[in-house]
């Protein structure tokens, strides 16, 4: 996984003059995105669902425990084993995407260049026990990653690469890192 954090973000550096084109394009610098943007700006929800795929900064979810006895995939499991779901068996399973190890927003777009939802695409878990706040969680993040590349290009500090290891916990973070905000 350590190679990943540096590939995410350089892939959003890569990335984010496309999207920043989009949103020129579609709002312009007079107004703020706003929710009734997002059908219009299919590459932009593209590359923060690539991002959401790729970062899995919870590699095993939430631990959960069974509730009653029951048979999965042949295995029983008594009421009250502690069990944990691997997202990134589905994430990064090679029968589900194109280029499961590489960042690819195409991964979220069908041939016409518009917005494609993906069965596999579970970063806030699945079942009945998925986090809740999914919905506000999703707009929020539009709003603010739109916002944000719409008024300023990320750099990396001159001479200050982020760094190839991870901070492994119950999330998978970066080590720190400095970038630069420029105002477009």
């Amino acid at each position: 996984m350590t190679t990943e954090l540096l590939v995410l973000v350089v892939a959003v550096l890569t990335f984010s003059e496309k999207v920043q084109a989009e949103l020129d394009r579609v709002i312009g610098q007079s107004r703020q995105p706003t929710l009734a943007d997002r059908p219009n700006l299919p590459y932009t929800d593209a590359v923060i669902h690539e991002v959401q795929r790729f970062g899995n900064i919870a590699p095993l979810g939430f631990p959960r425990s069974a509730s009653k006895d029951t048979t999965l995939g042949g295995y029983f499991i008594p009421k009250g084993t502690a069990a944990t779901m691997i997202l990134a068996s589905v994430l990064f399973d090679k029968n589900e995407w194109e280029t499961p190890d590489v960042f690819n927003p195409e991964h979220f777009l069908d041939s016409q260049g518009q917005f494609r939802k993906r069965d596999a695409f579970l970063p806030f878990s699945a079942g009945k026990r998925m986090c809740l706040g999914e919905p506000l969680a999703k707009m929020e993040t539009f709003l603010f990653f739109a916002s944000v590349l719409q008024r300023f290009t990320f750099t990396p500090v001159p001479g200050e690469m982020p760094s190839l290891d991870g901070v492994l916990g119950f999330t998978h973070t970066p080590q720190e890192f400095r970038m630069r905000a420029v105002p477009r």
